[in-house]
């Protein structure tokens, strides 16, 4: 049996993929937009097929992160998705001008969720069943 907080993880992990793929639909048509205008990737042939090309990689990476977490108990995918989040939010716009928008509001919350929910990867329950003893944690 899992622990709580793996299923919470999974939960708010889950949900915030979910809303970041609808913001990504979304926002399609500014996405395509934006690279139309952009000499640079006009050049190299991007277009609406590199965008979706783009999300899809995006979500996959994410979700077979969180398959190795909360399915498999893979401490290595842990902090993996730990780093790559980190990494993100580097890239987070707090520009108030952003934020008051539905995008700026969905990728907010999609960050929010995902933090929460590599907090709860760090609970006493989910260490002890992400760590290589995890026969002995699931043991009732």
């Amino acid at each position: 049996m899992r622990p709580t907080s793996i299923v919470l993880f999974e939960r708010l992990f889950l949900l915030s993929l979910a809303i970041a793929l609808v913001n990504g639909f979304l926002q399609y048509d500014a996405l395509v937009a934006q690279v139309g205008n952009d000499p640079a990737l006009a050049q190299l042939g991007w277009g609406s097929g590199a965008i979706l090309v783009v999300m899809a990689i995006s979500l996959l990476i994410p979700l077979l992160l969180w398959y190795f977490i909360a399915r498999r108990a893979s401490n290595i995918a842990k902090w993996i998705l730990v780093v790559m989040t980190l990494l993100g939010l580097l890239f987070v716009n707090l520009d108030p001008g952003q934020l008051g928008s539905l995008a700026g509001i969905a990728s907010l919350a999609v960050t929010i969720l995902q933090l929460v929910a590599i907090v709860l990867l760090f609970r006493a329950d989910a260490r002890a069943w992400l760590s290589d003893d995890a026969d002995d944690a699931e043991a009732p």
